[in-house]
């Protein structure tokens, strides 16, 4: 063991060697016991110092410290690293593993957020398609409303029960807060329903439009939110292009007009509300709990009224006795429920990663879709004058939502 620390030994002179070669360097030779400062002694040349630089240089790349440990039975006595180089050699590592990791993670994080925002559209497309479908020959809003928060009180007791999301300890304060939420939630989707009972898919989301218009309404009368100019002036167009829409409406009649209305009104307080009572209770539940709390209790407020307002009309021998298919109008009615629990919350989420300007601009992009989709799938009769007063009103709502980022400056003694 002596002889062996000695030959290997970098800090003793070395024989002159008469010809040196990478060879002359065996395999037992370790080069990370070879300090930097140490130099061959002898007439060696420039090229030959390279070429040792070089062996040495791909050798120490090839043998690291962790094989080292793992190989205590070596005859060469273990010699304290360099602490500088294994520093080095760590930070830039990591460095160059995080330059490879952070596009790879910005790229998912895109391809997620695209297939929430497809999956989105989607779902909406199916909602309103189906939907339309169940109402035509089922006219009876309340109970399809009420089938669908039922439908989505279910998904969501399976989400907790699986423990799929975390299941919310609710406080009897907390429920006080969310019942004005749930109550004008209920409202809004139940005169939604009435409006796509009575109209085209196509109207009814063109004056849901004006939402923006409500939205400044109650947020100047209830919030103290006074709008700028610009959001004022970007209200032209969607009030202008909803008028002008429903003047050239085919299928235009008031009940569904006004239901729509009332829809965007109830909607509109729903957000208002939000932030008005809801602010206490911000930190310790988020978006998608509150929906889901939201829905259940929306089911046990609707029902009963439901009842008591069309009666029981959605058993098999209702059905039949009204000449209805059952079991097709069972399976639209449950893939409308469940597209329409499964947007809502897809909504949700894309909120949670996206600012409220981005969804927005998103919520626009939507509403345009859904409008071409239900006007080719119906077939629904366009004249030029009321698809130019639908654009003008879209046209509207992307530039709020993109003059909404705008702030007032603040007034100066």
């Amino acid at each position: 063991m002596q002889t062996a620390a000695f030959a290997l030994s970098p800090s003793l002179s070395l024989p002159k060697p008469r010809r040196l070669s990478t060879q002359t360097l065996t395999p037992r030779f370790d080069p990370i016991r070879v300090s930097a400062s140490s130099k061959p002694r002898g007439g060696l040349t420039s090229s030959t110092n390279d070429a040792l630089s070089a062996s040495l240089s791909r050798r120490s790349w090839s043998v690291s410290s962790s094989d080292f440990k793992l190989r205590p039975w070596t005859s060469v006595p273990p010699v304290a690293a360099d602490p500088g180089r294994n520093r080095f050699e760590v930070s830039a590592t990591a460095e160059s593993a995080g330059e490879t990791a952070e596009p790879k993670s910005s790229l998912f994080k895109t391809l997620e957020l695209g297939s929430l925002f497809g999956l989105w559209y989607l779902f909406n497309i199916y909602f309103n398609i189906y939907n339309k479908q169940v109402l035509k020959v089922f006219p009876y809003p309340a109970t399809v409303t009420g089938i669908q928060f039922a439908v989505g009180s279910v998904v969501v007791l399976l989400m907790w029960g699986l423990n799929l999301y975390k299941k919310p300890k609710i406080s009897g304060g907390q429920l006080a807060a969310i019942l004005p939420l749930a109550i004008v939630h209920t409202l809004g989707n139940l005169f939604t329903n009435m409006s796509l009972g009575k109209v085209a898919v196509s109207f009814t989301h063109t004056i849901k439009a004006s939402e923006p218009f409500f939205s400044v309404i109650l947020s100047a009368m209830f919030l103290g939110e006074v709008p700028t100019p610009w959001v004022v002036a970007s209200l032209i167009p969607i009030v202008g292009g909803v008028g002008l829409a429903s003047v050239t409406e085919a299928s235009f009649n008031w009940a569904g007009f006004w239901s729509a209305m009332a829809s965007n009104l109830t909607n509109q307080s729903r957000n208002v509300l939000s932030k008005k009572v809801m602010v206490k209770h911000e930190e310790s539940m988020d978006n998608i709990t509150l929906f889901s709390i939201i829905t259940v209790m929306s089911f046990f407020l609707l029902t009963p009224v439901a009842i008591f307002m069309e009666g029981v009309k959605f058993t098999p021998a209702a059905l039949t006795s009204a000449g209805l298919g059952v079991k097709q109008l069972y399976i639209r009615s449950l893939i409308a429920a469940l597209c329409f629990h499964a947007y809502q919350q897809v909504s949700y989420m894309i909120l949670q990663r996206v600012s409220p300007v981005t969804h927005s601009v998103g919520n626009c992009v939507k509403r345009v879709v859904v409008i071409v989709s239900s006007v080719l799938f119906f077939k629904t009769p366009v004249s030029p004058i009321n698809s130019l007063g639908t654009g003008i009103a879209l046209a509207g709502v992307f530039l709020y939502s993109r003059v909404k980022r705008i702030k007032a400056k603040p007034k100066t003694a």
